[in-house]
């Protein structure tokens, strides 16, 4: 179980992230919007950078347990499946005021100057995408989609589609985009 500081700034840290960015989170204000000591950041990270790693394994887990939970559902079939997932994730972003996925946001920010970010942000998109071709491939399986469809392509194309409609739906602060962007991809998907 996660020490309740060691949460609590993580929990403060998401959401600081998403609104500022990385480059722009000083840990005086985490450390005084949380009311925690100095000693207490440094006892649960080394750095910022060990900081925000951290904030991003606990973002993308709960990712995985909602994407699993969607793409496992034995009540709907794997194309609305994915569809659900992606429509519940639009009405996060929406419940959060449109601050959009932390991974989007932190690899614009910085993929082009941290190796380590870069990485650790690409595996985070591969591993939805991966998840994404399993439930794809029984969609293929089950004749929802064309047999000859690449599941793996397809669910790269999806995160990506996502992606750059997550940055629009921001940039407008409205679902339009994200809304447009799933309906193309999954009618796309369907028709092969």
């Amino acid at each position: 179980m996660i020490h309740s500081t060691k949460q609590r700034l993580i929990d403060a840290g998401l959401r600081m992230l998403l609104e500022q960015g990385y480059n722009s989170l000083g840990i005086q204000a985490l450390l005084t919007a949380t009311e925690t000591p100095k000693g207490s950041f440094y006892h649960h990270f080394k750095d910022k950078e060990d900081f925000a790693l951290q904030v991003i394994d606990a973002y993308i887990a709960e990712v995985h347990a909602a994407l699993d939970a969607c793409l496992r559902d034995p009540e709907r079939p794997p194309l609305a499946r994915v569809r659900h997932f992606f429509e519940q994730t639009q009405q996060k972003y929406q419940e959060d005021g449109y601050l959009g996925c932390l991974m989007g946001g932190l690899g614009q920010e910085l993929s082009g100057v941290s190796e380590v970010f870069r990485r650790k942000i690409e595996w985070c998109f591969s591993s939805i995408a991966e998840r994404l071709a399993t439930c794809l491939d029984e969609a293929r399986r089950r004749g929802e989609i064309p047999t000859g469809c690449d599941v793996r392509q397809m669910a790269d194309l999806l995160v990506d589609c996502w992606e750059g409609a997550a940055l629009r739906s921001r940039l407008r602060r409205s679902p339009a985009s994200l809304n447009a962007m799933l309906d193309f991809c999954i009618r796309s998907v369907a028709a092969g």
